[in-house]
């Protein structure tokens, strides 16, 4: 079984990275959060997940354990395969995937591509008693109400035309200083401050 691997960056995808590793080029399926730290041509070491199939040996790198940790915890769960698993971990980080779990907050799983509701429901049901380390030391009742809020707010934008990545910012400010608004407070601060 292969547990890392350690060569320089062939080539490189939002989706897969050659990983050429004494002249042999490994195909390794990864994630966006894994393909923004990498680097053609420069040093790297995956940690690697090795899956065999009848028809195939496929390989799964990550630049952290606890990415490693986290697509394996969702792959157990019936329903979820090694390109869910790698969509969920493009979509969201670990930190909003253990919120999203530990709250029962199944729209915000649901968010990536294919994922849909019964499964969304069985991975929260399944994974609930094994993300709690990957859910910051912070985190508190307040903050998953925020982040529900934030994320209806931020819906509620995109539908009148405000793309997602200049109203977050501007709603992670406003919710810090003030963090009991509702979410029509929440667009009304957002519109009037873009």
């Amino acid at each position: 079984m292969i547990f890392s691997l350690q060569g320089t960056v062939q080539e490189l995808t939002p989706t897969y990275a050659v990983i050429n590793v004494q002249g042999v080029g490994y195909y390794v399926g990864i994630s966006l959060m894994t393909s923004q730290t990498l680097t053609v041509n420069q040093q790297t070491v995956l940690f690697i997940q090795q899956i065999i199939r009848e028809d195939a040996h496929l390989l799964f790198g990550f630049n952290t354990r606890s990415e490693k940790e986290m697509f394996n915890l969702l792959i157990s769960v019936n329903g979820v395969g090694a390109v869910s698993a790698l969509i969920l971990l493009s979509t969201l980080s670990l930190d909003e995937i253990a919120s999203g779990i530990l709250s029962g907050n199944s729209a915000l799983i649901q968010k990536a591509k294919g994922i849909g509701a019964k499964t969304a429901e069985r991975i929260i049901v399944d994974l609930k008693d094994k993300v709690q380390k990957f859910s910051g030391p912070a985190e508190n009742i307040s903050s998953l109400v925020n982040n529900k809020i934030k994320d209806e707010a931020l819906s509620a934008l995109e539908v009148l035309g405000i793309p997602k990545r200049t109203s977050e910012k501007m709603a992670d400010k406003i919710l810090k200083q003030n963090p009991d608004l509702s979410v029509e407070e929440l667009v009304k601060q957002i519109l009037k401050n873009i």
